[in-house]
């Protein structure tokens, strides 16, 4: 599923954001921060700041990554006026001090406007995202970064949480994949998961990364997997095994279960408590099949390594078989079971 579809399935400033932040490329981490800025400022009901006080807030949610782990590819090499060069020297004192240094604001406001500012709405490839969500008006100190009304309807909409966690879920994966390196790494394992701790787990580190809910329900526009209502952090929210887990142990007991492992990321979504509970051990209704296929080729756009997971399943889970969509991949399974 490409961002078209993606779109077309919910034609909405909410998708238009899920695009730039979910399937956008990711070289850096700067637009993340960017994102989680634009929220801030949103959410405040500010829709005119001037660049100089909105790089204060961007440049200090740089700097907190930054003490959590890379913000870039250990392959790229950044120049000494690099704004992530700077921000990595100056970020201790950035962080003890509670506010970004001079050498780091002077690095923001003359770096965002060319690079971060310019990229937010691009998609990979080629395109824009359907919405914009701010412009930058003004030239030189006198700059204002000016939020459109699509911005301050989703900085406080229900779905404002759920967008904001989406947000820190892949700024997470992200850094962490940056973290793992290159060779035998995060980026061509892709992720493994714990069920007891609903989070997404590094395959080489063995470290938690992000919660499975977070980094999966934006590629499903935020809706239950059972019942197709939107889904709101607030709800009590299950992950459910869109084909039972329990098929693994009732064939177990008369006999070999020839599908695939039921317990990996791309049979697991998020759903309504409630509706999990309803559904139990059933098989997924040919509905619930349509948005797990659909979810799934979106995850397939997005970038390393939620995409690499699910392509080790899609060329390996079934033994003896390759296929090329998920909607075929999941009527092999429906068929084993």
């Amino acid at each position: 599923m490409n961002g078209q579809e993606f779109y077309a399935q919910d034609a909405s400033p909410r998708a238009s954001w899920r695009l730039a932040v979910l399937m956008g490329a990711n070289s850096r981490t700067y637009k993340f921060a960017l994102g989680q800025t634009l929220f801030e400022f949103g959410r405040l009901g500010r829709d005119a700041v001037p660049l100089g006080e909105f790089a204060v807030t961007y440049s200090l949610g740089m700097a907190r990554h930054l003490a959590q782990g890379p913000q870039a590819p250990q392959t790229v090499e950044l120049s000494e006026q690099d704004f992530l060069a700077v921000a990595t020297q100056e970020g201790a004192a950035t962080l003890a001090a509670g506010h970004p240094t001079e050498r780091l604001l002077t690095a923001a406001v003359r770096s965002m406007p060319a690079m971060v500012m310019q990229k937010f709405h691009n998609l990979r490839g080629s395109g824009v995202v359907p919405h914009t969500f701010y412009e930058l008006e003004g030239t030189g100190r006198q700059r204002v970064v000016r939020l459109t009304p699509e911005l301050m309807r989703l900085a406080r909409s229900e779905q404002a949480a759920s967008l904001a966690a989406e947000l820190g879920a892949r700024w997470s994966i992200v850094e962490s994949s940056f973290a793992a390196g290159v060779g035998r790494s995060l980026v061509e394992d892709g992720v493994t998961h714990d069920l007891d701790t609903l989070k997404l787990t590094d395959k080489l580190r063995r470290r938690a990364v992000t919660g499975i809910v977070e980094a999966t329900i934006g590629f499903q526009h935020g809706r239950c997997q059972i019942c197709g209502d939107v889904l709101v952090l607030e709800d009590a929210i299950a992950v459910d095994h869109v084909f039972p887990f329990a098929l693994m142990k009732r064939y177990g007991s008369v006999g070999a279960w020839h599908g695939p492992n039921l317990d990996t990321l791309w049979n697991l979504a998020p759903a309504h408590a409630a509706c999990n509970g309803v559904k139990s051990d059933r098989l997924p209704t040919p509905a619930e099949i349509a948005r797990l296929a659909a979810r799934n080729e979106t995850i397939m756009q997005s970038p390393h390594p939620l995409r690499r997971t699910l392509q080790l399943s899609l060329k390996s889970a079934l033994r003896g078989r390759n296929v090329s969509s998920w909607r075929e991949f999941l009527e092999a399974v429906q068929a084993a079971a």
